[in-house]
């Protein structure tokens, strides 16, 4: 028998199985079986035999056009019969590491890994990274983008998150050297997944996990900002800056931040933020006279470097983390002649959290959530995508008219459910 059939029987089996639990769940006020789910069941056993020659998703057509079938049996019986399933949907690209379009596919569901977590993704937020790998601007790509994400676990075979459990996932390799966040699960190791346990909704969520732990490290790590400085943001305005931003006014620094827009400005100071600047590659010579700053958060990248060096004080600290700018390397570059005296220079880049100099249990991830759903910080998403709309979502993105943090909620649409 071909294995094909085999396996197709298999999954009837199963499905005809949990459609029968389904079913008997069915009950009217007198507590008797609702005869609209015993016909649905007579529908699956009078198409059995005719099964057998189709594949999977013709028989969800045949059973789908059942007139007993009503729209609040929907989503439920779509869900069993996703849950018998070893695929799972995907956003792909087209030809990792080359310029891509993305191409949504049925592609194997990852499998149990000792050291590794399966999550069942709920929501996972958009980041320039992923910009650079379609347009093939990327090192290392995988043909799944997504860098984070937050879900539920589906397994966890050394027992260290139980299944069912809220985390949130960060690089890890996710859509360098393993697959991303842009499907219905993915496979991450343990080191990069920390629990996250909150009421908030999944869309808030995954407004958290890249841009507030990259934020946290930085600021707290890197710059060892204090309560009473003064921190200058370049690119405020950005998913990253609003959160450094809402980190340092909550841990008590005095902000400034730039932008290139001044329509943005009213924005930042709602945040907290007590001075605007427009972003120039000349800031230092630009700020107001006596203006003393301690750190500069350098998210522009290397086009604004050496002017970041040249605006803090001695002893001040310089970190880049960013690079809204683009990635052109600083030309000709030598330290010993462009480096002020006495200025502390450092780089952070996400991708080394999980190894054991930066393990992302260090970032209070679950304080933030906790923080967020006080209201101590304006961090909602600045707008939420359904998983289809992935290429509107870029769109917005390389137009600049992101806002802040986007996000994917899988599911929101109803567009899981197509066939």
């Amino acid at each position: 028998m071909p294995k094909r059939f085999v396996s197709s029987l298999s999954r009837f089996a199963i499905f005809d199985m949990r459609l029968t639990e389904y079913a008997g769940l069915g009950c009217n006020t007198s507590g008797n079986s609702d005869p609209s789910n015993i016909r649905l069941k007579t529908r699956v056993i009078s198409i059995n035999a005719e099964f057998s020659l189709i594949n999977d998703e013709r028989f969800l057509h045949l059973f789908l056009s059942s007139p007993e079938l009503t729209t609040p049996h929907l989503k439920s019986i779509v869900n069993i019969f996703h849950s018998t399933s070893n695929n799972m949907k995907a956003i792909t690209l087209s030809n990792p590491g080359k310029p891509s379009t993305y191409i949504y596919k049925d592609v194997p569901k990852p499998e149990p890994l000792q050291g590794h977590v399966i999550i069942e993704i709920k929501a996972f937020g958009i980041n320039h990274a992923e910009l650079y790998m379609r347009h093939g601007d990327w090192p290392e790509t995988a043909e799944i983008s997504g860098i984070e994400c937050v879900g539920i676990v589906d397994s966890c075979p050394d027992g260290t998150f139980k299944v069912g459990a809220k985390v949130a996932a960060v690089m890890g390799g996710m859509g360098r050297s393993i697959p991303g966040s842009y499907g219905e699960y993915t496979r991450v190791p343990i080191s990069n997944i920390t629990s996250i346990e909150s009421d908030l909704s999944w869309e808030e969520l995954a407004a958290i996990p890249e841009s507030y732990s990259t934020a946290w490290t930085c600021l707290f790590q890197n710059l060892e900002l204090q309560k009473g400085q003064t921190l200058l943001v370049r690119g405020g305005t950005s998913a990253l800056g609003q959160a450094a931003i809402n980190l340092a006014v909550n841990a008590g620094a005095n902000v400034i931040a730039t932008t290139r827009s001044a329509e943005r400005a009213e924005m930042l100071l709602k945040m907290g933020v007590q001075r605007i600047e427009l972003e120039s590659v000349r800031l230092s010579t630009l700020l107001a006279e006596g203006t003393i700053v301690d750190s500069v958060l350098n998210l522009v990248g290397n086009s604004v470097m050496l002017d970041s060096l040249a605006i803090v004080r001695r002893g001040g600290r310089v970190c880049l983390a960013g690079f809204l700018g683009g990635l052109e390397p600083m030309v000709d570059f030598n330290p010993l002649l462009q480096m002020p005296s006495g200025v502390h220079f450092s780089f952070f880049g996400s991708f080394v959290y999980g190894t054991p100099a930066f393990p992302l249990s260090d970032v209070p991830l679950q304080k933030i959530a906790n923080d967020l759903a006080a209201c101590r910080y304006v961090a909602k998403p600045s707008r939420v995508f359904a998983f289809e709309d992935i290429e509107e979502a870029h769109k917005v993105m390389e137009e600049s008219r992101a806002g802040g943090k986007m996000v994917v909620k899988l599911g929101s649409t109803g567009g899981d459910y197509r066939f």
